[in-house]
């Protein structure tokens, strides 16, 4: 990982519910788009036009409301543990939400998803569906965030870190130590 260099990746960002407007049309308003990062609770219905868009790469990690079947369909790289390389800069995510109910799909318990971090690389953009605990996360349940995402961003200070799942409470922050934080709802059009 070295000092971020580039400065006009464009990303779109999709997270929690529909887009604004048909994907179609924010990629024809926005034709230098490099990269599409899906943030989880999306379903494949309403962002299948996905599929149509092959001349770019598309990651993604799949949220607490998922199906988990969306991905391979609509050439989504699943990015939960993995690592992904694109023009200089290495991206890696975290799927789900804290365990909020005995049975859910893509739920983990804070130790669960310790240990899954324990040997998280260093990369310059982290994606997940939840927030890192005390950062952006909400007071209920549902929406705490993990601390192993949050001793992941004490440590390894990643450039960007990209999430959903809560709720807009007015309080954001949006850099945290050497991290800009990004919350997404809905899409946004992201500059690196």
């Amino acid at each position: 990982m070295g000092e971020i260099t580039k400065s006009t990746m464009k990303i779109l960002l999709i997270a929690d519910q529909n887009t604004s407007k048909p994907i179609k049309d924010i990629m024809a308003e926005h034709p230098d788009i490099e990269l599409i990062v899906t943030l989880g609770d999306l379903y494949q219905f309403d962002i299948r036009a996905l599929a149509d868009i092959t001349h770019i790469p598309k990651i993604g990690i799949y949220g607490n409301h998922c199906d988990g079947r969306y991905m391979e369909p609509l050439g989504i790289k699943n990015l939960h543990l993995a690592t992904f390389e694109y023009q200089g800069l290495t991206f890696m995510g975290y799927e789900g939400c804290v365990r909020y109910k005995p049975f859910g799909a893509y739920q983990s318990t804070q130790e669960e998803c310790a240990i899954r971090m324990k040997y998280a690389p260093k990369v310059d953009v982290f994606i997940s569906h939840c927030p890192p605990r005390g950062i952006n996360d909400n007071t209920d349940s549902a929406h705490y965030g993990f601390d192993a995402l949050r001793e992941y961003v004490d440590t390894n200070s990643p450039s960007f870190f990209f999430h959903g799942h809560t709720y807009d409470d007015g309080k954001f922050v949006e850099r945290y130590r050497e991290t800009r934080m990004v919350y997404v709802t809905r899409e946004m059009i992201f500059e690196i």
